[in-house]
């Protein structure tokens, strides 16, 4: 770990702890600045952010609404090396209780929880880019609300210029590499394809009959048919749209089943009956995320989180809100 703080034992402890200090120990001053790249780039579904300011800004407001926030680092799926900077995929549950009112609306009082899944890159003890897909449909859906409607209220407080995000906004960042060439990361990356391709039968193929799957929105589900039923109702909504997986990492270490991390996208119309409703012809651009374990039958877990809200306003966007 050269370059950062001896403190660390390894990459996932890194992130692991950066997390919880600024979340949970309230570095939102100079702790965040001692992780954080004073030009840092976040790109979210709901937007793009630059700088440690944004970062602090954005922290603390979910912590007005959600001051009890508790983020569990279920893993960390990484590449690269301390000299050249390292990128660790990042999944995290959260449990909370909104007491604030702020972005989702009044404090309710209700007890959530939700899911984060974020790519960071980072060198010199400093994380300069990242990608971050919260499960914000799931934290709608447990307040009583309807995710159409709550995107509906959003989009007309959005700035345009910077949000929701999609490649014409995108700047180049310091971090440029596709992950690595762990055969686990070109197995998921080749499933994920041929599902894009229509190739369904591939589940069947190479998910474990009894797969654990976790989806946007807060669903726990198993098995061959939900998988299915998840990836054709997105793909269905978007037929003609170009899928691309943009990084991919595969790990095998002591203890644990092979991983694999993919950072995916999915870019064109909104032209097909499907889990978006009525097709409305907007462009739109869905960021992406999805992290596997393998065993001895086929993928037997798998996390794939998108922000289902940002997709809504893109669509109600271009229906005139």
């Amino acid at each position: 770990m050269k370059g950062f703080d001896p403190k660390f034992q390894n990459f996932p402890d890194y992130l692991l702890q950066v997390t919880e200090d600024i979340w949970e120990g309230r570095g939102l001053g100079a702790r965040m600045r001692d992780y954080y790249h004073p030009q840092i780039i976040t790109r979210m579904p709901s937007g793009i952010s630059f700088g440690i300011d944004a970062s602090a800004a954005a922290a603390m407001s979910t912590l007005v609404e959600f001051p009890d926030r508790v983020l569990l680092g279920e893993d960390v799926i990484w590449s690269g090396t301390p000299q050249v900077g390292m990128l660790g995929s990042h999944r995290i549950m959260s449990t909370a209780t909104h007491k604030g009112t702020g972005i989702f609306g009044a404090a309710t009082g209700q007890r959530v929880r939700f899911r984060a899944m974020a790519d960071c890159f980072a060198k010199d003890n400093k994380i300069s880019d990242e990608w971050l897909i919260c499960d914000n449909a799931a934290v709608v859906r447990q307040l009583g609300c309807d995710v159409v409607d709550w995107s509906r209220r959003i989009l007309a407080e959005l700035d345009p210029a910077t949000q929701p995000f999609r490649p014409a906004i995108n700047v180049l960042g310091p971090y440029t590499g596709q992950g690595n060439d762990n055969q686990w990361g070109a197995a998921f990356s080749d499933l994920l394809v041929r599902v894009m391709t229509a190739d369904l039968s591939v589940i069947a193929d190479q998910y474990d009959r009894a797969c654990h799957l976790e989806y946007p929105g807060g669903e726990t589900t198993h098995g061959w048919a939900a998988a299915e039923r998840f990836w054709m109702g997105l793909r269905a909504s978007f037929p003609s749209a170009r899928f691309e997986v943009q990084h991919r990492i595969g790990q095998e270490d002591p203890l644990m089943p092979p991983r694999a991390a993919l950072r995916w996208s999915l870019d064109g119309r909104h032209d097909g009956w499907g889990s978006f409703g009525r097709p409305s012809g907007a462009e739109v651009h869905v960021m992406g995320i999805s992290h596997a374990e393998f065993g001895p039958s086929g993928l037997r877990r798998e996390w794939t989180l998108i922000d289902e809200t940002a997709i809504w306003m893109q669509i109600l966007a271009h229906l005139g809100g």
